[in-house]
């Protein structure tokens, strides 16, 4: 009896462990916006599960404090861009038509995407290369001036890069709903700006890209709540000028 007495009591032990309260499974959790950012160090990027992988952000997420703030560029990164990599891989996944093909390609070739599956490849190749793209264009110091051919091809097309500015934060402002403000050059070198819905890309039309503004609201809201001209404004202080007039200076190279 004392030992049957004495399994009893252990398998009611072992079952209290295993069970617990969906109240206690709660509490355990806090609600994401009570949990810390870890502004210092961005996560790794998950193993790739196809061709396309999650670019590094290359800098912490506190990095351009205090214009654009930590939880901001992880949740930006992380969660949005990581989407796109994402649901990109699941649109290629054993596609013949597109194998081996970069990001950049699909945006650029979109037309010849087969038809069932460009309207995926469209949002998310687009919103892989856009914020591939992002990430190399800003830095905490940033916001001087274009130098070398930009400069030039700058004054060229607006006069002054006071101009260029001004232009450039108006069309990003003109967005409706979500997309992009982009500095891009053509053919012939000329700077132009131009928006795009969503995640559309200027490389569709043949144009090379210089810097964009995402005005998607995941890209500001937190900080800025619906005050997008105070993101523009803000996010003109972060440009990196150097990286962008190296790609200029690298077109068609």
């Amino acid at each position: 009896m004392e030992r049957r007495q004495a399994l009893k009591t252990l398998a009611l032990g072992v079952s209290a462990l295993s069970v617990t309260s969906p109240a206690n499974l709660f509490a355990a959790d806090p609600p994401a916006s009570e949990k810390p950012v870890a502004a210092t160090v961005p996560s790794a990027a998950a193993a790739p599960t196809g061709p396309f992988t999650l670019p590094p952000l290359g800098y912490a997420f506190d990095a351009l404090e205090p214009f654009l703030d930590a939880q901001t560029m992880q949740i930006h990164h992380d969660k949005h861009h990581a989407a796109y990599v994402n649901n990109l891989n699941k649109a290629v996944a054993g596609r013949e038509e597109v194998a081996g093909w970069t990001v950049e390609q699909l945006v650029r070739d979109l037309t010849r995407v087969p038809d069932d599956i460009r309207p995926i490849v469209r949002n998310h190749a687009g919103g892989h290369a856009n914020h591939s793209l992002l990430w190399t264009s800003i830095k905490k110091d940033g916001g001087k001036q274009p130098t070398g051919e930009l400069a030039k091809a700058v004054d060229a097309a607006f006069g002054t890069f006071t101009a260029c500015v001004e232009r450039f934060n108006t069309a990003a402002a003109s967005v409706f709903g979500s997309g992009w403000a982009w500095l891009s050059a053509d053919a012939r070198g000329r700077v132009l700006v131009e928006t795009t819905p969503n995640q559309d890309s200027p490389l569709t039309s043949g144009r090379v890209l210089l810097v964009g503004i995402d005005v998607w609201e995941h890209a500001y809201y937190l900080k800025f709540q619906n005050r997008r001209a105070d993101y523009l404004t803000v996010f003109a202080s972060v440009i990196d000028w150097d990286a962008v007039s190296a790609r200029y200076a690298a077109r068609g190279k």
